[in-house]
């Protein structure tokens, strides 16, 4: 077999699995506009198809920051596998790469990759939101508060499921704070992992 034929078998056959690869799914869906501004600060994880790193996260807190040059400082912080487990603490930071809508984002844990995260829904009072990814792997539903009424948390999982994610893999997240409490993603003295 001459070089040509070969390049042009192993073109082909690398094509066909990465058309193998390609979801047949539609694109996921997100939020068409997005305030920045309004929807940085505190949100606590209420569900989620975790990472590898939360799946037995207690008080996740998702905090983000707007900087100067257009990036998001953000911070995840949680407890690992109790109220009273060690602290975790994590800090990507986003880049917004749907400049139009602001809801599509690359998070970066590590240079230089970005991982897709998209904002799917947020609320119009900025109150709830669902963060998801187009291979539908993860999700996270959020919220201003540490729980929210069985009717929102009903509404969201809907919005989840419309999105045709694995609804079998839906975790409740513990949340659990004492009135005097506050996110520990406010402090700044914990190091990131």
């Amino acid at each position: 077999m001459n070089v040509h034929r070969s390049l042009k078998v192993l073109t082909m056959g690398l094509l066909s699995l990465l058309g193998g690869c390609q979801s047949s799914l539609p694109p996921i869906a997100n939020e068409p506009k997005v305030d920045l501004a309004r929807f940085m600060g505190d949100w606590y994880v209420i569900a989620n198809i975790p990472t590898s790193i939360e799946r037995d996260a207690h008080n996740a807190v998702e905090s983000y920051r707007l900087d100067s040059d257009g990036s998001i400082a953000t911070t995840f912080t949680f407890r690992d596998g109790a109220f009273d487990g060690k602290l975790k603490r994590y800090c990507p930071r986003g880049f917004v790469r749907d400049d139009p809508s602001q809801a599509i984002w690359g998070m970066q844990f590590i240079w230089p990759i970005k991982a897709d995260y998209r904002i799917v829904y947020v609320s119009p009072d900025y109150q709830r939101t669902i963060i998801g990814r187009q291979k539908r792997d993860n999700v996270w539903i959020m919220a201003r508060t540490p729980q929210i009424s069985e009717a929102e948390l009903q509404d969201l999982r809907e919005r989840v499921a419309s999105q045709s994610y694995d609804m079998s893999k839906l975790q409740t997240v513990p949340q659990q704070w004492p009135e005097s409490a506050s996110a520990p993603s406010r402090n700044a003295e914990e190091p990131c992992e």
